[in-house]
C-alpha cells in the first residue's frame, strides 16, 4: 500500500493526551528505573567524557517496499536499504525497537545513538523465509542480520507494523513466530490499512482491534504495544489510537518528515511520534527524507547520546527542565 505525504502538524492530536498517553511516561513502565543488563554492568564513563545527550532527538526510520525497480518515493532497492544500514553503523546508530523507545527503556554502549527501523505494510520484501526456515536473501531481515554481522555493535531488532495479511509468502503465523523469536517487535498497522480518518469512531476502533486480534491469533501470547497509523491519518477521536477495546498502545506513529524527541523530554507525545521516510538524497522530496535528516543531525549534533547506563537519563546541566517529570529521579545532569 502507498502512502501520501502527510504534513506532520496536521496529524498531532491534542485529544490522545486526554487518553492516558502523558509524554514521557508509559501506563506500565513510566517512571520506572530500566532493568539491569549487560551494558550496565561494564564500567561506565564519564557522561561528559562521552558528551552524552539523552535529551538529544531520534531518527525513527520507516521503510515499506524492497525492490530492484522502486515505483514509488516509498520503495527502495536493497542496495540502497544495505547501504544505509551501513551508514547507521557507521555513525555509531545502534537499533532499538519502537516498544524500548517509547517507553525509555533505552539500553546501548555509551556514545552511540539509537535509532528505530520500522516497516510498514508487511510485504513479503521485508520478511519471506526459505524451505530451510532462514530468511531468504535480498529480503529486510536478511540485510539487518549481515550487517549485523559485518558491524558487531550493530543490533539486529525492528519493528514490523503488520496488516492481518502479513507477509503472505511464508504466512503470518510462521513470520510472526519468527520476529518474535529472533528480537523483533511485531506492531500493529490495521488488518485492511484503513485510513482511520475517514472512519467514525466504532469504525476507526473496530479496525485497530481487528489488527490486534489477528496478531494475536497468528502468533499467541505476542504483547503488542505500537500502532502505525495507515497512511499517517490520525482517527477523528485522537484517544482511539491509543485506547480501545482490545487494545493500549504505549506508543502511535505517523508518517511525518522529522526526527522524534527524546523519550525523556517532556515534549514527548507517545501518542503522535513522528517518523521519517527512508530515501536517498536525491529522490523525491528529498529534504523530508532519512539521507538529508541523518545529515543534519550529524551537522547540528543535537542527535541522542548515550551515557551507557540504562539507569540514568544524563544531559548538559543547561537542558533540566527540559526532563520530563516521569524521569526525573533518573536525572544525571553535568
Amino acid at each position: 500500500m502507498r502512502h501520501p505525504l502527510v504534513p506532520l502538524c496536521a496529524l498531532a492530536g491534542a485529544a490522545l493526551l486526554a487518553s492516558g498517553c502523558s509524554p514521557g511516561s508509559s501506563p506500565a513502565t513510566g517512571g520506572q528505573q530500566a532493568a539491569a543488563s549487560p551494558a550496565a554492568r561494564v564500567a561506565l564513563k564519564d557522561p561528559a567524557e562521552v558528551g552524552a545527550n539523552e535529551l538529544g532527538q531520534v531518527p525513527v526510520l520507516m521503510y515499506h517496499q524492497l525492490t530492484e525497480k522502486p515505483a514509488s518515493v516509498y520503495d527502495r532497492t536493497p542496495a540502497d536499504f544495505r547501504a544505509e544500514l551501513e551508514r547507521l553503523a557507521r555513525e555509531k546508530y545502534v537499533p532499538v525497537t519502537a516498544r524500548d523507545f517509547q517507553t525509555g527503556r533505552i539500553d546501548i554502549p555509551a556514545g552511540a545513538h539509537p535509532v528505530v527501523l520500522t516497516f510498514d505494510d508487511s510485504t513479503n520484501s521485508q520478511v519471506r523465509l526459505g524451505a530451510d526456515g532462514n530468511p531468504v536473501p535480498g529480503t529486510a531481515v536478511a540485510i539487518l542480520a549481515e550487517t549485523a554481522k559485518k558491524y558487531p555493535g550493530f543490533k539486529p531488532v525492528a519493528t514490523f507494523f503488520v496488516n492481518a495479511d502479513a507477509f503472505s509468502a511464508t504466512g503470518p503465523a510462521k513470520a510472526l513466530t519468527w520476529l518474535k523469536k529472533h528480537g523483533h517487535e511485531v506492531g500493529n498497522h490495521t488488518d485492511r490499512h484503513q485510513n482511520l480518518r475517514s472512519l467514525d469512531q466504532a469504525g476507526a476502533s473496530k479496525a485497530i482491534a481487528a489488527g490486534q486480534q489477528a496478531i494475536t491469533k497468528a502468533a499467541p501470547g505476542s504483547g503488542v504495544t505500537s500502532l502505525a497509523l495507515p497512511f499517517g491519518a490520525m482517527p477523528q477521536d485522537a484517544g482511539v489510537a491509543a485506547r480501545g477495546t482490545g487494545y493500549r498502545y504505549d506508543g502511535v506513529y505517523l508518517v511525518g518528515s522529522n526526527p522524534s524527541v527524546s523519550p525523556f523530554d517532556k515534549a514527548f507525545t507517545p501518542g503522535a511520534i513522528p517518523r521519517i521516510r527512508s530515501s536517498g538524497p536525491k529522490d523525491q522530496d528529498a529534504e523530508f527524507g532519512s539521507s538529508r535528516w541523518l545529515d543534519k543531525l550529524a551537522e547540528a549534533k543535537n542527535w541522542y547520546v548515550s551515557d551507557g547506563d540504562p539507569n540514568t537519563v544524563a544531559f548538559p546541566r543547561g537542558a533540566q527542565d527540559q526532563v520530563a517529570p516521569a524521569f526525573a529521579k533518573r536525572a544525571k545532569p553535568y
